[in-house]
């Protein structure tokens, strides 16, 4: 009797002990949840900013180009084939005419668009009124002069790349509304650190009209086709500040070249710079100078 005991108290512990091995088996092959979130997290580049990392999170949802941005000079020497424009125009007295606009995209086929009033990273937070597609249009006599800065800058080795070209008028009153809601003062941190909100109008940050509107002004910078990425101009886009001055001396002199080289290429094609915003430039012989347009920044029909 004792021998069967000690048989079956053996006999026990031998399941105990399988059993307990099977168990650690297990949550060993059971992923964690931190090891699940490591799986499905998206990888964080090394050579981020740390501007970008302190900006606020944004989706755009918009096509960066029909030219792949890894394209170099030496992979191609010209986009893609640009699509006829007619000579059709805007009734100048129906704002909601886009007869004589076009897609900036299929007049320039490689240009690179960010367009930030579609996106919800700009100087107020949201997206603005009247932007529902991540689109840049333009008259056609401003696309077309455009595209012959594209030509000069391409054969340099850079494309063009728009934050923003045709704004409807329906936007600079979203503009105008915001400005006058002096709580809301969200992406102050971005774009206006330097300056008191209630003074936008004062200093002309803010208007009633905007150039934009008449279809022949744009935001833009360059990319450069041999480093892959967008050239260094000493500051930000919608910068509120000196900064921001074409000619503002506080920056180094590659930043200043680079300006100059964009400048210089607009003003060959008959675009006019503006005095306080180094990418704003508007074409000089304006088809429609006296009308403010508000139909929808979307594709056209």
């Amino acid at each position: 009797m004792p021998k069967k005991k000690a048989i079956q108290k053996a006999f026990l512990i031998l399941l105990l002990m399988i059993s307990v091995l099977c168990a650690c088996t297990s949550k060993q092959s059971e992923p964690t949840a931190s090891s699940a979130a490591a799986t499905t997290a998206p990888a964080t580049s090394a050579d981020s900013t740390s501007e970008a990392a302190a900006a606020p999170t944004t989706s755009t949802d918009a096509p960066a180009s029909s030219v792949p941005l890894s394209a170099t000079v030496e992979e191609y020497t010209s986009p893609s084939t640009a699509v006829s424009v007619d000579s059709a125009q805007s009734d100048p007295n129906d704002i909601y005419d886009s007869t004589g606009f076009v897609s900036v995209s299929e007049v320039i086929p490689d240009v690179i668009l960010e367009i930030r009033y579609y996106s919800t990273y700009n100087f107020i937070g949201d997206r603005i009124n009247g932007y529902e597609e991540p689109v840049a249009l333009l008259t056609k006599e401003a696309a077309t002069a455009l595209s012959g800065a594209a030509d000069e800058l391409r054969e340099k080795g850079y494309r063009l790349k728009i934050f923003d070209a045709y704004r409807p008028q329906v936007a600079v009153e979203h503009f105008v509304s915001w400005a006058s809601d002096l709580s809301d003062t969200r992406m102050k941190p971005y774009f206006y650190p330097e300056v008191d909100k209630s003074q936008l109008f004062n200093y002309g940050y803010i208007a009633q009209y905007s150039g934009h509107s008449r279809g022949c002004t744009l935001d833009l910078t360059l990319f450069d086709m041999n480093t892959g990425k967008e050239v260094d101009m000493g500051g930000p886009f919608d910068y509120f500040g000196t900064l921001s001055h074409p000619d503002y001396t506080g920056i180094t002199d590659e930043q200043y070249q680079n300006r100059m080289l964009l400048r210089e290429a607009m003003t060959n094609n008959g675009f006019r710079p503006c005095g306080t915003e180094w990418w704003d430039f508007t074409l000089i012989n304006e088809p429609y100078p006296a009308t403010y347009f508000s139909f929808p920044v979307k594709s056209l029909s």
